[in-house]
């Protein structure tokens, strides 16, 4: 079923409606057995798998593994294509990576479209663009770039010379733009135009077991894959579960198991992703620092949202890397979920949506514009809210918390901040770098009764006045204004502004 909203088409599938699709479908869904699948944790069934999905796909028919079955994926550079509805029910897959395989950089199944993409002309584009002179012949997501422009120009031990501008949106019919443009193109070099599925793809159960590489640092040659990998709009992955063992000394960092990539409307329902173990690396700067392993990840993806999903490590364990990454999104939404952390690194614009969820060590971090809303949730990294320093800690817009906790994730630190900004006004990311224009806290417990002996009090930002001058190659843009209301501590102490008393001069703030 699917449900309009304005500017939003959103997918909705129960357990009750797939389970009727499911039923009327057994006597014509195509299995892996009839391929030649052997289904014994052993045969190397990839083969069979890819030849069954090829086959439903040209019938279009679903697919539905043998639930008692354990499927081995093999080594092979091999990639299942599934364009259509997939039931694994409570079928276990085993990913053995431990020996090495043909192509680390290939993903196990690819959910696409069948339907090809468009040309599309599109010369230049203005920030807040609402209308094309275009007429495509169905609702697209249009994905643009300007390769003679850099954003995202990327500070630290992980420095880089930044990304082309790039972002996606929706092209109606009409030639109306959802999910407005967020920069000034005056050339578009690059225009993908890729027609929206009316129905909707759903990929069901499965149990997943990787065994995980034993690649050295200094022998990696790039990210894994041995994924899943969706590329396709409107699609519902539902109760898939994965698990990671056999991590050693070494071991090569991994794209995300689930990873969504240019498209648009994806709901990620009661799945489970283990965090990966965090290993070391010589970064770009010649220092080291820790390779990221995600469990979910999504790049240029409107309208992505994740529901009741979780993690199988501990959410506190710190040996572990932060579970959910993204970068280019247009409208992220994390409900009734339990993770380790949700990261967008190369930005989210539009509406950033942290609902009824549990946050761990690595906590909420965020790049980009828009609406940042925290409700109803627990969340126990450094910061409340860490906007990422690597890329200029800006957020051009608000932050709403609503009803919710915050348990600082440094017990040593004597003046933890409740918002993680910093920038000195010394780098050029490729825009200009803003702290959260509006911040309304309405009902926040800070729960900071086992700080350590030195502790202060929490602030709100840290010392912020160093990136006010003049001569500055960017300079940082203060907040205008803090409303708050129903904020309480578990200790004695009142938060403050700052740990600089001159910050409170700056900030209009309300009701503390």
């Amino acid at each position: 079923m699917l449900l309009r909203q304005p500017g939003l088409l959103v997918a909705v599938v129960t357990f009750a409606t797939l389970d009727l699709a499911i039923a009327a479908q057994t006597t014509t869904a195509v299995t892996y057995e009839a391929f030649g699948a052997v289904g014994d944790g052993k045969t190397d069934d990839l083969p069979a798998i890819c030849k069954a999905h090829a086959h439903a796909n040209e019938q279009r028919l679903p697919v539905r593994s043998n639930p008692k079955a354990t499927y081995h994926l093999g080594r092979q550079a091999l990639t299942a294509i599934i364009q259509t509805d997939t039931d694994w029910s409570t079928s276990k897959f085993i990913i053995d990576d431990s020996k090495g395989v043909e192509n680390q950089g290939r993903s196990l199944f690819e959910v696409r479209s069948r339907l090809q993409p468009v040309t599309l002309k599109i010369d230049r584009l203005k920030a807040g663009q609402k209308q094309l002179y275009l007429r495509p012949k169905t609702d697209c997501l249009v994905f643009v770039e300007n390769k003679n422009k850099r954003l995202f120009i990327r500070r630290g031990r992980n420095q880089n010379d930044g990304t082309k501008q790039s972002e996606v949106f929706i092209l109606r019919q009409d030639g109306t733009i959802e999910h407005d443009i967020d920069w000034d193109y005056d050339r578009v070099t690059r225009v993908i135009a890729e027609p929206i599925d009316e129905d909707v793809l759903n990929l069901r159960g499965g149990d997943f077991t990787q065994i995980a590489n034993q690649a050295n640092a200094t022998e990696n040659h790039g990210y894994w894959a041995r994924n899943i990998k969706i590329q396709r709009s409107r699609v519902v992955v539902e109760g898939l579960t994965q698990h990671v063992t056999g991590e050693g000394k070494f071991g090569g960092p991994y794209n995300g198991f689930l990873a969504a990539s240019r498209c648009a409307h994806v709901m990620l329902r009661n799945c489970k992703v283990d965090g990966h173990k965090t290993y070391v690396k010589i970064g770009s700067a010649g220092k080291p620092v820790p390779m990221g392993t995600y469990g979910y990840q999504a790049t240029y993806v409107i309208d992505m949202r994740m529901i009741h999903c979780t993690t199988g490590t501990d959410i506190m364990d710190r040996s572990r890397w932060g579970v959910v990454a993204s970068n280019f999104m247009k409208d992220f939404r994390v409900e009734d979920c339990v993770l380790s952390r949700v990261d967008v690194h190369q930005g989210v614009s539009g509406d950033y949506i942290i609902r009824n969820t549990t946050l761990g060590h690595a906590g909420l971090n965020a790049t980009g514009r828009g609406r940042l809303i925290v409700e109803n949730s627990t969340l126990m990294g450094r910061n409340l809210v860490n906007f990422r320093q690597d890329y200029g800690s800006t957020w051009k817009g608000s932050v709403e918390i609503k009803n919710s906790r915050w348990i600082p994730g440094n017990r040593n630190e004597s003046s933890p901040s409740l918002f993680g900004v910093n920038n000195d006004g010394q780098h050029d990311f490729g825009y200009p770098c803003y702290m959260p224009q509006t911040i309304k806290i309405d009902g926040l417990i800070i729960d900071d009764a086992k700080q350590g002996k030195g502790y202060k009090g929490a602030v709100f930002f840290d010392d912020m006045l160093k990136g006010t001058r003049k001569d500055l190659k960017s300079p940082y843009h203060l907040t205008k204004k803090i409303e708050v209301r129903g904020l309480k501590t578990t200790h004695s102490m009142k938060p403050r502004i700052s740990t600089n008393p001159k910050m409170a001069e700056l900030i209009d703030v309300m009701g503390l």
